[in-house]
Order: structure tokens, then sequence, then C-alpha cells
């Protein structure tokens, strides 16, 4: 099998999809990444090397829907993808920019919804999508209804994603994977709390933790942006701040096992807390569906929009209970297992073949 898979660099998805394509050349498939917005760094071409020749990238200089102001630009992108895997000669077409796909797909493709403007506003305002914003939502419903099948990396994410589109058909539920760079455990836990996300976004709550840390016991430390890409900004005054940290970076501080804390009121999956469980530390979590689902009975949850007073108290009893602490962390790292790039890869490939066989969609030429 061969198939063209959609990425960007800037955040996340490079990551979902490096892995998985590495994965995918395991079992025998071969890849076509085609990055838009700006190309890959280094670091992170080496990712795809252990893919060998199975994976091809392709740098194609075509703009991120979230960087442009109107659908032209991006159904422009998405006719050139589609082009581009003709081009190439794959079989199939696996979206993780569902907007491309409004241009229309020549070939059997799937679209995975790691996330979107429109959900997110839904989570973060309480007022209706902003104008500015509707071409988005509307070019995003056109693409997943164009698709033979729509993915999500969570089943609460899928059920938001199927009610706010008011999708027709079912979107399956298959869970992010991630790897984690080897670095041995560092000694005892370390008495600090961690959080790591984009500071700046108002559902993560990091002003909520902010005032939390100014009542610990302990040091808390964030990592991640505090300025977003169209100018957003927060003022933290008590948290640590570490800045943006690489992947490297990240790990060795995941290796202390600090108490791992995510208050996000909104989020498709949350890759930082996969890692964290890897790392074996402690969660402390904010108590939504999608947390729950992956992470009930090995972590602490707290009400997303509670006082800090309750994240306070759940952050502070691990700190003092250090055998309760370590039983979580063991627990949060056993779950974790279960979220593998070759897991993600066994069930993709099993999705492909399905949509190979069993097209749901008639497509016209492109």
């Amino acid at each position: 099998m061969r198939l063209l898979l959609t990425t960007d660099a800037v955040g996340g998805v490079w990551q979902y999809t490096a892995e998985l394509a590495v994965a995918l050349a395991a079992r025998g498939v071969t890849s076509v990444v085609a990055v838009l917005g700006p190309p890959p760094n280094a670091d992170q071409r080496a990712m795809l090397d252990a893919a060998g020749r199975a994976v091809t990238l392709v740098v194609t200089g075509l703009p991120l829907d979230w960087t442009c102001h109107e659908a032209a630009p991006v159904e422009a992108a998405g006719a050139a993808i589609a082009a581009l895997a003709v081009a190439q000669g794959v079989e199939l077409i696996h979206y993780n920019m569902p907007t491309l796909a409004a241009a229309g797909a020549p070939l059997p493709s799937i679209a995975v919804a790691h996330g979107c403007v429109a959900t997110w506003w839904q989570a973060a305002r309480d007022v209706p999508l902003a104008a500015a914003y509707r071409w988005h939502r509307a070019l995003t419903a056109t693409g997943l209804r164009a698709v033979d099948r729509v993915v999500a990396p969570s089943a609460a994410y899928a059920e938001v994603v199927a009610r706010h589109y008011a999708l027709a058909r079912p979107v399956l539920a298959i869970h992010n994977g991630r790897s984690l760079p080897e670095v041995a455990p560092a000694g005892a836990p370390a008495d600090v709390a961690l959080t790591v996300g984009r500071l700046w976004d108002d559902v993560k709550n990091a002003a909520l933790l902010d005032r939390a840390a100014a009542r610990l016991p302990i040091p808390f430390l964030a990592a991640g942006a505090t300025r977003g890409p169209h100018g957003e900004t927060i003022q933290l005054e008590h948290l640590h701040r570490l800045g943006e940290v690489s992947g490297a970076q990240l790990a060795r501080h995941l290796a202390r096992r600090p108490i791992f804390v995510s208050a996000a009121r909104f989020e498709p999956f949350g890759l930082a807390v996969l890692e964290a469980a890897q790392a074996g530390c402690a969660l402390v979590l904010a108590d939504i569906p999608t947390f729950r689902e992956l992470w009930e009975g090995v972590a602490l949850f707290v009400p997303a929009d509670g006082h800090d007073h309750g994240w306070c108290r759940a952050i502070e009893a691990l700190a003092l209970d250090g055998p309760r602490r370590a039983a979580l962390g063991e627990a949060a790292r056993l779950r974790a297992a279960r979220y593998t790039p070759a897991a993600t890869a066994d069930q993709m490939l099993a999705l492909y073949r399905a949509t190979l066989t069993r097209p749901t969609i008639r497509r016209a030429a492109a």
C-alpha cells in the first residue's frame, strides 16, 4: 500500500505523522509525507530516518489553513495536494488538515480531526464563532463530508466533531500514540509540579494554575509559549516559566517524575499527558470527558472550572504522600502502554484497507 499523509512541522501533528509513517513502514506501507507551512528542521526530519526509503518527504510550500484569512488559498492548497497524490501514484490520502479535502479528493481518503478552530471556540468562548473564522468552519464541514471516513484521537472528541458538524456517519476513535526519547529516571521523584502546553490558550487554564502555584509548598514549572500566533498573551506571576522546550528537554524534565498537571477545559487527546504518564509521573487532570476516557482510575481529577483551592489540595496531597504518588505514577505508566505508535498504526492500517475495499464516496476525477 502507498498513501499520502498531509502534515505540518509547527505542532504535534508532525510527531503524530512521523511516528505513524515509521510504524506503517514496518508493516510494509510506503508513504508520501506532504508538509504544508514551514519546512521541518533537522531534528524533525531525523524522525523519519527509521523508515528509510519507505517514506518520501515533500515540502510543498503550501499555506497552513490557520495562517490564511479566507477559503481560496486553502482550497488551492487542497487541489495541489490532490494533484500531488495522483502524481505520486498513491492509493489513499490521509488528511491531517480536513479543510484540504474540501477541494475534492480524487482517491479514497480519510481525515483525522486533531482539533479545529470552531470546536476550540465553542469550549473557550461564551459567544458565537467570530465572523472572521466562519469560512474555516464551513471549509472544515465540507472537507469532513468529502472523505470516506473521519477519525478523531478520542471517543470524547469524536462525539464533539460529529455533533458540531452534524455528520451523518459516525466519527471513529483511534487513540494517538507516542514514543519518548530514552532518558533514564533521575533518582527519586522531584518535589515539583509541571504543566506543559500553549500557556496563552484560554482553554489550557494556565491562569488558574498560576493562582494555585502561589499557594503550593513546592515549585510549579510551566513549559510552553506565553504568546500565541495572533498576538494572544498571558501574564504569569507564580508559575516558573521554562519557555518552549524541545522534545529532548521535555523528556529530561519528565524523567524527574514531577507531579504532572493539566487543567485543560478542552482537549481532543492530550499528548503531553501521555508523555508524562509514559515517564511514570503521577497525574492531576481536569475532569473532562477526554481525560476520563484515557486516564480513569490512574489519575486524580479536579473540576476544570473549579476554584484553585481544589488544584492546590490535589497537588499538595501527592507532594506529601510519597507512596500514593508512586503508585499513581506506576499506574499511569502501565496505562500509557496502551497508547503507542504501533497500536495507532495497526488500527489506521485496518481502516485504510477497509476504505480501499469499501469506499463510501463516489468521486469525479480532480
